[in-house]
């Protein structure tokens, strides 16, 4: 019986080193029905050159222009489907896996007809047996959360066995062709962040089930114990949260709790001088919310 073809989509923007150990992990999978297909976002560090030379079975696809996350990787996936995948594997450039990952991903996904997304266990990079996501949930007033955030995984409840989750982690995400088809791609509009939990909602809300697969282990360097996002990230989460409240028409109760905590932000990064160093988080803040009811969408104004 032969196996479904994956192709997996890789963004890279000036991250040459990244991408070449993503490619690399890549080639030791034991998943031989594997291609792997690079966007290359206007890179100036030799990315395309480097990948060529040492991968020159993969495809690098030049990007004309900066469509964001989710535009961006659309090119690769709307390329993949062309190219007859079975399933898309959408990965961050920043991401190492284990040589059984994919293999695990694909068995679970294909055991049933119905489960069109599924995800791994992530790990931080730096801290190797700590989780980063052991898939994610909405809460109940549609918080985006990554279940065992910085726990260690041995022993953990939540990485004995396969289940299904809310939302993946979108540093590695498998997508069935189908669903692809039926639901379309990222949401283009969402530019970066959120872009990937309102993908599994939308994909849920068509009747498809998103699982998480604990067996499939992935190191992810970006995330690590210490980030700290910079005002854009801010920005885009804000804007982008109630963007995914209004497409999935979120309860009355969701948006009162969303708006009072951007206002009890906004004021507490304003009144408190504690917050001082807050304060390009503060207007980040305050042009997503505005921006939203502005309905602006797409790459933040400058």
């Amino acid at each position: 019986m032969t196996r479904p073809h994956v192709i997996a989509v890789i963004l890279n923007t000036n991250r040459r080193a990244d991408t070449l150990a993503c490619l690399a992990s890549l080639a030791e999978s034991d998943y031989t029905q594997l291609s792997a297909l690079v966007l290359d976002n206007a890179s100036t560090d030799g990315s395309a050159e480097a990948i060529a030379a040492a991968f020159p079975s993969v495809q690098v696809l030049p990007l004309t222009q900066n469509l964001g996350y989710a535009g961006n990787n659309n090119v690769g996936i709307s390329a993949a489907l062309a190219q007859g995948a079975d399933w898309v594997f959408v990965l961050n450039e920043d991401t190492v896996q284990a040589p059984d990952c994919l293999s695990r991903l694909v068995t679970l996904g294909e055991r049933d007809p119905q489960i069109g997304i599924v995800g791994p266990l992530v790990y931080h990079f730096d801290e190797p047996a700590v989780i980063q996501s052991a898939g994610g949930r909405l809460g109940r007033y549609w918080k985006s959360l990554h279940t065992g955030h910085n726990e260690p995984a041995q022993d953990h409840p939540l990485v004995a066995a396969p289940r299904p989750v809310d939302f993946i982690s979108g540093c590695a995400i498998l997508v069935r062709s189908e669903v692809i088809e039926q639901i379309g791609a990222l949401d283009e509009r969402f530019f970066y962040y959120w872009e990937e939990t309102e993908w599994c909602l939308r994909a849920r809300r068509h009747g498809w089930q998103v699982w998480f697969e604990p067996a499939a282990r992935l190191w992810h360097k970006g995330v690590q114990r210490a980030y700290q996002p910079n005002p854009s990230v801010t920005y885009y989460n804000t804007r982008n949260q109630f963007m995914l409240l209004a497409k999935h028409r979120a309860p009355l109760a969701v948006w009162l709790v969303a708006w009072a905590e951007v206002a009890r932000t906004l004021t507490s990064w304003t009144v408190k001088p504690r917050w001082r160093a807050m304060r390009p988080h503060r207007d980040a803040m305050a042009q997503g919310a505005a921006d939203f009811l502005r309905r602006r969408h797409g790459m933040r104004p400058t």
